[in-house]
């Protein structure tokens, strides 16, 4: 009978302890852990942070578990369609990479416990709440340039620092570290060749402004050229001429002339 009994004891402590084994998680290396405990209904207060090994035996507790390496999405075959201030159209296919920031943890599980704490949990956040954000605030930010900004020389990128700008501020809010952000804007072939054209004619405009101003500037040199002339001419009288001919002169040529040259040289 001793022995039966000393049996079920040992049986009684052995599935204890197996049932405390396995009513235990542990938060895998490079991840931290968020539990939840009472269903999570005193708020922010019913979670904690948690590493190594963690019980979750009592009803209403559950283990998240969130990288805490850089996690990168792209929307997956989602393409964006956006419009701009002139209500033209035009596409993106975001990029964009982020990190939990460790000791915000809570943030991101209490926001989104709805999406489930397994393996699929960041997935879920990617798809269901991060990428829509990210293509509200796109499509607001769109509204504020007109298509030639956009196409612009630079235009795109300016758009691309101030989209990042924004989605950084609402990642924060949301316990996230936004690290980069591509937009990857695509405009139609007709868009395309409609700016292609209108660049054409002002680079075309601007060639002909330039052959302007330098028109001007070879007629004012002519001018110049012309009025030096003017000055010379004014200053070659008869004495100053005659004195020109007079230090040419060796004193020793004839002199073909019907005017004595004390005449030439008076100005009589």
């Amino acid at each position: 009978m001793k022995r039966i009994f000393s049996i079920l004891i040992l049986s009684a402590i052995f599935i204890a302890m197996l049932f405390a084994f396995t009513s235990c998680e542990r938060v895998a290396p490079n991840y931290i852990g968020v539990l939840m405990e009472n269903y999570g209904k005193n708020g922010k207060d019913d979670f904690s942070l948690q590493k190594g090994r963690v019980n979750t035996l009592a009803p209403g507790t559950e283990l998240f578990q969130a990288p805490l390496w850089e996690q990168r999405g792209d929307f997956g075959d989602r393409i964006l369609h956006l419009k701009a201030a002139d209500n033209t159209e035009f596409t993106s296919k975001p990029l964009y990479s982020y990190r939990v920031i460790e000791n915000r943890a809570i943030d991101v599980v209490f926001e989104n416990k709805h999406l489930g704490s397994g393996s699929d949990f960041m997935k879920s956040l990617e798809d269901n709440v991060l990428e829509t954000k990210i293509y509200d605030l796109m499509k607001e930010e769109s509204r504020k340039y007109i298509t030639d900004s956009l196409m612009a020389n630079g235009g795109s990128l300016k758009f691309e620092n101030a989209v990042q700008d924004i989605v950084k501020k609402a990642f924060d809010v949301k316990g996230l570290e936004l690290i980069t952000l591509s937009c990857q804007l695509e405009f139609t072939d007709k868009v395309k060749a409609k700016i292609d054209n209108r660049n054409e004619v002002n680079t075309n405009i601007s060639v002909i402004d330039q052959q302007i101003i330098e028109q001007r500037k070879r007629n004012e040199l002519e001018e110049l050229k012309t009025q030096q002339n003017l000055i010379r001419a004014k200053g070659l009288t008869q004495p100053v001429l005659l004195e020109m001919f007079i230090e040419k002169w060796d004193g020793k040529s004839a002199i073909y002339t019907n005017t004595p040259i004390s005449a030439l040289v008076s100005g009589k």
